[in-house]
């Protein structure tokens, strides 16, 4: 298990997963200007799913023999999980850990920073065992 953590796929998954974390998070300010933030959450972790799908799909998990609908299909089902543990991490920052804290200043962004770090290893092997198995 340590191994599949060591290895030059999980930096390119970590490169990829770090722009599309980038993606995320950037369009979380910008959708929050419009919309509440659990919505923008949401709305930014899809926009980041899209990216990151296709960075993987190019850059990361070449060898995948998986049809393309399939590995959209396990994307989407192991992201599901990944948002989850966003949104769930995300929300529990910033309605009760940073208020308890006192800390207020830019609490949308730890919160939803910290969230989006959360499921990189759980994402990592559902993506490498299910959306691109080789």
């Amino acid at each position: 298990m340590i191994q599949a953590f060591r290895s030059r796929q999980f930096i390119g998954f970590m490169i990829t997963g770090g722009i599309a974390a980038l993606a995320n998070f950037g369009s979380r300010v910008i959708y929050n200007q419009w919309m509440d933030f659990s919505s923008a959450i949401i709305l930014a972790y899809m926009t980041g799913m899209v990216t990151a799908f296709v960075l993987a799909k190019i850059f990361v998990f070449r060898e995948s023999t998986r049809k393309l609908h399939q590995s959209v299909l396990f994307f989407v089902l192991v992201n599901m999980v990944a948002v989850l543990q966003t949104w769930m991490i995300s929300m529990l920052l910033f309605n009760a850990v940073l208020p308890w804290m006192g800390i207020e200043q830019y609490a949308r962004e730890i919160a939803h920073g910290t969230g989006v770090l959360v499921p990189v290893f759980t994402s990592y092997l559902g993506h490498k065992h299910l959306s691109f198995k080789a």
